[in-house]
């Protein structure tokens, strides 16, 4: 992968995050490090899940290794492989336990994001599976002390999901359009 495709996938997922999650405020925790220049855009060219755990294991151990006040979190952006959802889902267990492996529980938390994103108990449809759908599957790299810092100075963390599905039950058909290429169910 060049430096013209890297940059291409960085910048769509740089507009998601502005956009979606920080546009929305799907994320009430997202602006601060964004806007101070602390989250770090990594993306993979791996086409393998071994090639992938060492590009999660660099990226983690690159956390470890840097200040928060140089980078907060990372998005690991997987453009090459992972289109399923269900294969997605497989390689969690993993990087969850490559966290477990290296004793980076309650270091290190690995939030998810993917095109096709969908919570259980819910229809493929289903607006709430639009908080965590990504233009790209995305391992979210977080820093437990931060999440934890967030957590304490926000009133009420729990009603997060449910103010969320609020925000996204009250789009407009041209928010649909504009933030998502479309509404939900609607054949792209």
């Amino acid at each position: 992968m060049n430096d013209v495709e890297k940059t291409r996938y960085i910048n769509q997922t740089r507009q998601w995050l502005e956009q979606v999650v920080i546009g929305l405020n799907l994320c009430p925790f997202a602006r601060k490090p964004f806007q101070k220049g602390q989250v770090r855009f990594a993306v993979t060219d791996s086409r393998n899940v071994e090639t992938l755990l060492q590009d999660l294991y660099d990226e983690l151990e690159k956390l470890a290794t840097t200040p928060a006040s140089t980078i907060d979190t990372t998005l690991l952006i997987i453009p090459d492989q992972l289109e399923d959802f269900y294969d997605y889902n497989d390689v969690l267990d993993l990087a969850d336990a490559l966290l477990e492996q290296q004793d980076w529980v309650g270091t290190f938390q690995i939030a998810s994001f993917h095109p096709a994103y969908q919570f259980a108990d819910t229809e493929v449809d289903d607006p709430s599976n639009y908080t965590n759908r990504a233009p790209f599957p995305i391992l979210h790299l977080l820093r437990e002390d931060s999440l934890e810092q967030g957590l304490a100075s926000y009133p009420d963390p729990e009603a997060i999901p449910e103010r969320n599905m609020d925000t996204l039950d009250n789009l407009s058909e041209a928010q649909w359009l504009s933030l998502f290429g479309g509404l939900p169910g609607a054949s792209r």
